[in-house]
């Protein structure tokens, strides 16, 4: 079973769903590379239902490549599958299941790139890097790379196998994710003008967000090497209201800020934080007890290496492929880069666009180009 396909195939068997947890997945992984001769370290959460892990083969010195992936992935309630999504499927040259592409993929590549250094002697080591919750915000990443960094390991570059198509990328935005809470005064409908409707406040804060995007659109920064070149502000859920006659007295309102490199995603934030002030301060000369607060509840990021460095040289080599690109997805290489100070390459097999819809696939063709990728790593 140290096949990538059969490897593939018990990985997609773990529905490892963020909200539910990976560590059966992990156990298998860690089982896997000690059956092997490979010993690894698990970093659990709180509550032990999911788990990082990091481990190590060849010479026990500084340096080396870490071969890095996310194995929780999105649900898919809701999604009209015509095969089962945690069973690995088969048609046509393309594999089909829940996290083929987005990336239990090059996971699989990655796990048996590690099995198969076991019996070679390496001149620098090869690391594997596994997390969980990236999806729900690059969460369990975090706790591991903060020991890790405590324990001095230093790699010489980072390669995330996150689906690129197999193309070298570079770079990709950061991302801030927070909530508007939007506090009213409840009244009955028909005397609606002696209350103050907490959506009528979320609407107004999010004409200041379309604004901003409008502005940003317009005259903000560029890179043209995203298919969006300029940063994005989007507002995503928002909820209020119990009944229709009822003034609501709260709303919410969950936005993102997605920037290029040339932009300051803190200033970006501080501008739409003082457009709330605002609005609060006008709602609270009738109503002391409304405004709206806002709350970061996730940040991570961005990826920016130079297309010169030696790491992007270094991959388009392995990869055989002649220019870097970048990426409109996030990913976990910027933690790597704050906490390990390493380079950080994303390139793997699949696309994003088949990742978090029904029938996700990566096709074969892409699975072997990885495997030849990761075995010129250690050849």
């Amino acid at each position: 079973m140290t096949n990538a396909y059969d490897i593939l195939e018990r990985l997609i068997a773990f529905p490892s769903v963020s909200r539910d947890g990976n560590i059966d997945l992990i156990r298998y992984v860690a089982k896997l590379l000690a059956d092997a001769g490979i010993e690894c370290r698990l970093y659990p959460n709180e509550t032990g239902d999911r788990a990082s892990l990091f481990a190590t083969v060849g010479p026990a010195v500084r340096g080396g490549t870490v071969l890095s992936g996310h194995t929780d992935v999105v649900p898919v309630d809701g999604q009209a599958w015509t095969s089962d999504p945690f069973r690995l499927a088969e048609r046509e040259g393309k594999l089909y299941g829940r996290g083929t592409a987005d990336m239990k993929g090059f996971v699989a590549c990655a796990i048996e790139a590690m099995l198969e250094a076991k019996g070679k002697t390496l001149s620098a080591p090869l690391h594997l890097a596994l997390s969980y919750d990236e999806e729900i915000g690059c969460v369990g990443v975090r706790p591991m790379l903060a020991e890790l960094a405590k324990a001095g390991v230093s790699p010489d570059w980072v390669l995330i196998g996150e689906p690129t198509g197999m193309q070298v990328a570079s770079g990709h935005k950061g991302k801030l994710g927070a909530r508007a809470t939007c506090c009213g005064v409840a009244a009955h409908s028909a005397l609606a003008p002696t209350g103050l409707n907490a959506i009528h406040l979320a609407a107004d804060f999010l004409s200041e967000i379309r604004a901003l995007q409008g502005e940003l659109a317009e005259t903000g920064p560029r890179d043209g090497d995203y298919d969006i070149p300029y940063s994005t502000v989007h507002a995503g859920v928002i909820s209020g209201g119990t009944a229709l006659n009822i003034v609501p007295e709260q709303c919410r309102l969950d936005f993102e800020i997605r920037n290029v490199a040339e932009d300051n995603i803190d200033a970006l934030f501080a501008r739409l934080f003082e457009k709330a002030e605002a609005i609060s301060h006008t709602a609270q000369k009738r109503f002391p007890q409304s405004g709206i607060s806002i709350e970061v509840f996730n940040t991570y990021p961005g990826l920016g290496v130079s297309g010169n460095g030696e790491a992007v040289h270094r991959a388009l080599a392995l990869s055989g492929t002649s220019r870097p690109i970048k990426v409109a997805f996030g990913t976990e290489g910027g933690l790597f880069v704050q906490t390990l100070s390493a380079p950080v390459i994303v390139c793997g097999p699949g696309s994003m666009d088949q990742g978090h819809k029904a029938d996700e696939f990566v096709s074969r063709e892409q699975m072997e180009t990885c495997r030849a990728m990761l075995a010129r790593i250690t050849a």
